[in-house]
């Protein structure tokens, strides 16, 4: 489920609320363990375009 959720991701990356409201998705199906790697995963792939947006949703939930 981690690597589909990863493909959607960058499927989306050009419009900033679609790839906030699919990144939001995913912490409804991946395991607490997965969620670290989406994390890792995402900085290293969006922060220079949506660190604001990975900064707030990993902040809230507490990853």
């Amino acid at each position: 489920m981690l690597e589909y959720i990863k493909t959607i991701l960058l499927k989306v990356s050009f419009d900033k609320m679609l790839f906030e409201k699919e990144l939001r998705k995913a912490f409804k199906v991946l395991l607490r363990e997965e969620l670290q790697q989406l994390k890792n995963w995402c900085y290293d792939q969006f922060s220079s375009k949506y660190l604001f947006i990975l900064n707030r949703v990993f902040a809230k939930a507490q990853v």
